[in-house]
């Protein structure tokens, strides 16, 4: 099982989101993130400045994974648009 930390940025754009989108995208950060090999809605991501994203309906969770340790470190949170990637 991977330990999971969320940088304070991550935080305080959680913060700004409605209700329902924290709980989803809380409760698929615990599922999803467990066990990266097991996860059906991360994708290993190239030229980007995080290595991974996780999809949780229009929200994209942005994190790095240090395998030796196993830890995710959520990075970023945002909404999809145009201008996410």
């Amino acid at each position: 099982m991977n330990r999971i930390n969320w940088t304070e940025k991550a935080m305080r754009q959680m913060l700004k989101l409605p209700r329902e989108a924290v709980k989803a995208i809380a409760g698929a950060v615990v599922i999803e993130l467990a066990d990266l090999k097991a996860a059906r809605n991360v994708k290993r991501l190239m030229n980007h400045p995080y290595a991974y994203r996780l999809r949780v309906g229009d929200y994209r969770v942005f994190f790095d994974f240090a395998a030796e340790v196993r830890i995710v470190s959520i990075e970023e949170v945002k909404k999809r648009d145009e201008q996410t990637y």
